[in-house]
């Protein structure tokens, strides 16, 4: 989906570099889930069950605004 590509890219690009190894493990548990959970999660207001998960979709679509 290209919408979450480029919300996902522009997050990864500004974020990894300083990311800690629990950040990036969380991340990359986010992009292990099917596209429409994520566009759920990123695009559609949808919020995780998990408290890192929520956090780190929260902290997205803050990123990306």
């Amino acid at each position: 989906m290209k919408e979450l590509d480029l919300v996902l890219d522009r997050f990864a690009r500004g974020t990894l570099p300083m990311a800690s190894q629990a950040e990036r493990g969380v991340l990359a548990e986010l992009l292990e889930l099917p596209d429409p959970v994520l566009a759920g999660y990123l695009l559609g207001g949808v919020a995780p069950g998990g408290a890192q998960l929520a956090a780190l979709v929260a902290r997205i679509r803050t990123y990306v605004d």
